[in-house]
């Protein structure tokens, strides 16, 4: 029993690495696929007049920046670290928090969207593996987003 669950988190890190390394790999891509939805979203009118070169590299950062959050031994910490800048710096282009924080969700919605655009990649996917990298990516956005908030917070007093 040992075995066979330990052959499962192997499999299951080895998917996930393989999403966050695609995710990575691909990153000007699917940024640039972002920046065109989160500058013409509804929800994100303070980023419509953000240039869209800007918008790009902000989640060229975030996607490159996700393989550390991922592979660290103190991910939590790495999760803190990132997301506080990112209100940092948000909070300082004049984002209010629930664009920036919508501007997240759209980040993870991007990741699944490329991901599934890929077919080859999810071929033979068994619906463990793909439930697990989902939920270490939501665990991920919910830490971060949580953080966001906690600085907005602060920074606003």
């Amino acid at each position: 029993m040992q075995r066979s669950h330990r052959r499962g988190e192997i499999i299951m890190r080895a998917f996930e690495d393989k999403l966050i390394e695609m995710t990575r790999y691909h990153s000007a891509e699917v940024s640039k696929e972002w920046a065109k939805a989160v500058r013409s979203n509804p929800r994100t009118p303070s980023y419509h007049s953000i240039p869209e070169n800007l918008c790009v590299q902000h989640a060229v950062d975030f996607y490159r920046n996700l393989r550390r959050m991922y592979i660290s031994e103190k991910p939590y910490a790495e999760v803190r670290e990132y997301f506080r800048k990112y209100a940092e710096d948000r909070y300082g282009e004049g984002i209010p928090v629930h664009e920036a924080v919508y501007a997240l969700i759209m980040l993870k919605r991007q990741i699944w969207l490329f991901a599934d655009f890929q077919r080859p990649f999810l071929a033979g996917l068994d619906k463990q593996q793909a439930i697990g990298a989902i939920n270490q990516t939501i665990r991920v956005f919910d830490h971060g987003i949580y953080y966001v908030v906690q600085k907005y917070a602060e920074m606003g007093k």
